[in-house]
């Protein structure tokens, strides 16, 4: 019979193996990486993947783009073109930066946009505008550069649009919907920065935080046709039942869309995508590879369920706690030690305002789910070392994580009902803290049985 001391070894392994199979997975997604395996220079020759680019053909080359992990992204590419780069602007979240040449970084508000973005944005939209034919643009987009590039179409205001973006991301919409009303309600956004820029050739570098590598929803498509229309917009709005909570000038753009008032976004039958290249060089799939070589290699035998999982948050950790308490008992689907690993995005439904992220709700629920599992721990945190409005990337649990709580007289399930998962851990000192990491491919679960 093991004792409680073998146990307590027993689970601080499994914690450190958890987080080691968590640095290995984000390591993976290191932009710099990405970039140079996507990336060949032969003297004036570039190769991007199955492209070739003659480099003497352009009069200048431009660098712009948005989002978390450009700064890291700009860096290396800074290090392949040298001093061939003309010039450069990118929109990155606070405090995400490199040091860099040529290439001047905005810093700005995410997820709520704020006029630092809107300011960068309307560099980036310039340059694109100014360019000509002969112009070599090259667009480093990743996740988080929708919120990072504001630019409201005319009669919308910074404002309106940030308030938009609150509702949009409490009522539990999908990143589906809510990049599809951002891009009709943006000038950059929705294809917008491509048509803004041609004719010049466009070379998209893109890390995809969007389940499903969806381009025209990455960052809302910044050099992507725009498959979305006005009357999706108004459909998401109705099924969410918003239409009273969202600001009238934006009710109004969208009501004159609609009854073809103001033009649609670019669709893929317009001109403006002829010399446009975009190309995803990282996703979340890839560092859920790179995080099951780890497992295995520390002894675990290892599944991957899916880096396609959405749904509401709670729902997705009852299915993957159910999953691994089912793997202790049967050895199905994974037999002893297991590793169970996932991806994706999930989302949270706030019925209450505590402090937290998807991914530290996701450890709480699961902590719930396998309480008195001695064999048992669950982490989960976004590659971006963000999660929610925290500075904590998520969370880490197992078995005694309630047991622990309820000697602090504290409740798992009233944390859980507030949505408070932040607060929870903190007091646990469980909470995941990476910093920014420069780099952004959604969540990444990871279960540990022995």
């Amino acid at each position: 019979m093991p004792t409680q001391k073998n146990k307590s070894c027993d689970l601080l392994e499994l914690r450190k193996d958890a987080k080691d199979i968590f640095h290995a997975g984000l390591l993976s997604a290191d932009p710099a990486i990405a970039i140079s395996s996507h990336l060949k220079l032969c003297k004036n020759i570039l190769i991007v993947a199955d492209t070739t680019f003659d480099l003497t053909k352009f009069e200048e080359i431009l660098v712009i783009g948005a989002g978390k992990a450009c700064a890291a992204m700009a860096k290396e590419l800074e290090n392949i073109l040298g001093s061939r780069i003309t010039r450069g602007s990118m929109n990155v979240k606070y405090d995400h930066i490199a040091s860099l040449k040529t290439i001047e970084l905005v810093e700005a508000g995410h997820p709520i946009p704020d006029e630092n973005g809107r300011i960068g944005a309307e560099k980036l939209f310039d340059m694109a505008t100014n360019a000509h034919e002969k112009t070599l643009i090259f667009c480093l987009i990743s996740g988080g550069g929708s919120a990072l590039s504001p630019l409201p179409c005319d009669g919308i205001s910074l404002a309106e649009k940030q308030e938009t973006t609150k509702i949009l991301l409490s009522c539990g919409a999908r990143i589906h919907g809510i990049n599809t009303i951002r891009k009709h309600l943006s000038l950059i956004k929705g294809g917008g920065l491509a048509k803004a820029a041609f004719p010049a050739t466009i070379i998209s570098l893109i890390l995809s935080d969007v389940v499903g590598d969806d381009l025209d929803i990455i960052a809302s498509g910044l050099t992507v046709p725009d498959t979305g229309t006005f009357e999706d917009c108004k459909n998401i709005i109705e099924s969410y039942n918003i239409s009273l909570k969202l600001p009238q000038n934006v009710l109004n753009h969208i009501n004159k869309g609609c009854n073809c008032k103001i033009s649609e976004t670019p669709k893929p039958d317009d001109p403006y995508f002829k010399k446009v290249k975009n190309l995803i060089i990282g996703n979340n799939f890839n560092t859920l590879i790179a995080a099951r070589a780890k497992a295995e290699s520390l002894g675990y035998n290892t599944i991957i369920l899916s880096s396609l999982i959405e749904g509401e948050t709670k729902d997705i950790a009852k299915m993957h706690a159910a999953i691994a308490k089912e793997s202790l008992r049967t050895g199905n689907p994974v037999p002893l030690p297991g590793c169970i690993i996932s991806g994706g995005e999930t989302i949270v439904t706030m019925d209450h305002h505590g402090l937290g992220g998807r991914n530290q709700e996701f450890v709480l629920a699961s902590a719930i789910e396998i309480a008195g599992e001695n064999n048992i721990v669950v982490l989960s945190a976004g590659t971006d070392g963000t999660d929610g409005p925290t500075d904590a990337a998520g969370a880490i649990a197992d078995g005694n994580t309630l047991k622990k709580a309820r000697d602090l007289g504290i409740s798992a399930k009233k944390f859980l009902t507030t949505h408070d998962s932040y607060n929870f851990f903190n007091k646990l000192d469980d909470l995941i803290i990476t910093g920014p990491t420069n780099t952004n491919v959604m969540d990444l679960r990871i279960f540990l049985i022995k």
